[in-house]
């Protein structure tokens, strides 16, 4: 008797091990493994360039896990799903749940459908500790504030599952010769802003194990107070490999706490914790993307400019051209590497968002298009965070000084002087703040303002108590 034929679809979920979907397919008969690129019902959040980069490369690592039976298509998924039941016989499609808005809408008319046909449909949790609809205040109604969500809520819930081992070697993966090539799915960029990506990363699941490997090692031990150095190698820099699914965050919270027990672990757990708040919000707002959720900042005058002139505010953030060499150094560790550290990501959106009063929309935006871990729930609620409009928001009169924050966590300069090297001959006393420094000083770093690295585009004191006014304009 021939078995099922289950499809696994692929999705934010690019991995073997700690699969439940690909566990329990496994399980039911051979599989067809898919993946669909979904351009069409994600509409103004389809993935940007960065993150298309990516999934390339993690397609690339995933079919070669599956000895070259993943199975690419393009387009409607319903439509897709319906063609390969009807040809190819199956009974049963299974996958991981995603949970922005867009997805979770189109997915359950997929579910519905297909059930009406009488094909059996089952969905896991592959991607969070705690389902965001699991984690409520006693009353039932979302917590709205990190800490009671995070030290009242997840660790009073039930404890996450324990990670799942890949499916043994007897699991079945059928190819379909009708798929796409890769390279029809056109995921790479038109423009070479993308080649020094390549020796910078290294994708797929394997890659991923290991990274976070060498961080239990190397990175773990000074976590907690390391963690905002931006030189330090004291970050996991796992955001890209945990957004497409090529590690879980079941997988690390029990695998940092298989090797200590101490405030290190407990802050890293914490990090984890933030990811699920931003779920929880996405989930309990879907509007969280394109509404500010304290209503009164709707009304707040954000400063109105072509932001298509070569000399707009917004252009010289992006390019890192402000003339503040610790804004500049983050705009250009992220167009240069797809990544920016967590500790500058703050620093360069309170810059945007406060000192040149830009809308959080447009820092949002691109990071949507440059950042490879970009994610609709990590990136909506941590800018809505740093504006002061989201949960549990900053508030809007605390303003990143960056010069202040360059000289706390850069107190050597080296990130500085990395990512913006021609001024890295300036004495420390002076890096922080160029413009500050006597001509002669500047003469003999070989720096000209104006010319080798540009003045500032704002004035750091003026443009604060110019923000501090304009948020008084609220109330």
């Amino acid at each position: 008797m021939n078995k099922p034929l289950v499809i696994h679809w692929f999705r934010q979920d690019l991995r073997l091990s700690d699969n439940p979907a690909l566990s329990a397919a496994v399980s039911q008969g051979d599989v067809l493994p898919i993946y669909i690129l979904d351009d069409k019902n994600a509409n103004e959040f389809a993935m940007g360039g960065a993150s298309r980069w990516w999934l390339h490369h993690s397609l690339t690592a995933l079919d070669a896990s599956l000895t070259a039976c993943l199975n690419l298509y393009k387009g409607e998924p319903l439509e897709v799903l319906l063609e390969l039941i009807e040809r190819l016989d199956v009974t049963h499609v299974v996958w991981n749940r995603c949970y922005e808005p867009w997805r979770m809408q189109r997915d359950e008319k997929i579910k519905q459908t297909l059930k009406e046909i009488g094909i059996q449909v089952q969905s896991y949790n592959a991607s969070l500790l705690w389902e965001p609809w699991q984690i409520k205040k006693p009353d039932g109604t979302a917590y709205k504030v990190f800490t009671p969500f995070y030290r009242k809520g997840c660790l009073k819930a039930e404890m996450p599952r324990q990670p799942l081992p890949r499916p043994d070697n007897q699991a079945v993966y059928l190819k379909d010769d009708k798929g796409q090539a890769l390279d029809g799915l056109n995921l790479l960029p038109t423009i070479a802003w993308d080649e020094p990506f390549k020796d910078l990363w290294q994708i797929g699941e394997d890659k991923a194990q290991s990274q976070f490997f060498k961080f239990l090692e190397e990175g773990l031990a000074s976590y907690k107070e390391g963690r905002n150095i931006p030189s330090k190698p004291f970050v996991t820099r796992l955001s890209p490999h945990i957004h497409f699914g090529e590690i879980s965050p079941n997988q690390l919270w029990y695998g940092v706490q298989s090797v200590a027990d101490n405030e290190h672990v407990d802050h890293f757990c914490s990090e984890l914790g933030w990811r699920e708040f931003s779920y929880s919000q996405l989930f309990v707002n879907p509007s969280l993307p394109t509404h500010n959720l304290q209503s009164k900042f709707d009304a707040f005058p954000w400063r109105e400019e072509d932001t298509s002139s070569k000399d707009s505010l917004l252009r010289a953030w992006q390019q890192g051209k402000t003339g503040i060499p610790m804004v500049d150094a983050g705009m250009r560790e992220l167009w240069q590497t797809g990544y920016m550290h967590n500790r500058v990501r703050m620093i360069v959106a309170s810059f945007l968002v406060k000192n040149l009063r830009i809308h959080w929309h447009q820092g949002e935006r691109w990071f949507w298009d440059t950042l490879l871990d970009a994610d609709l729930a990590n990136n909506s609620a941590s800018w809505q965070w740093v504006a002061g409009c989201g949960a549990d928001a900053a508030p809007y009169f605390r303003i990143f000084n960056p010069v202040v924050q360059g000289q706390r966590f850069d107190a050597e300069g080296d990130y500085i002087k990395k990512f913006v090297p021609e001024i890295s001959l300036l004495p420390k006393k002076y890096l922080f703040s160029p413009w500050e420094a006597p001509e002669l000083v500047l003469q003999e770093a070989g720096v000209k303002l104006g010319e080798t690295y540009p003045q500032p585009i704002i004035d750091l004191k003026a443009s604060r108590e110019a923000a501090l006014e304009a948020f008084k304009s609220l109330k």
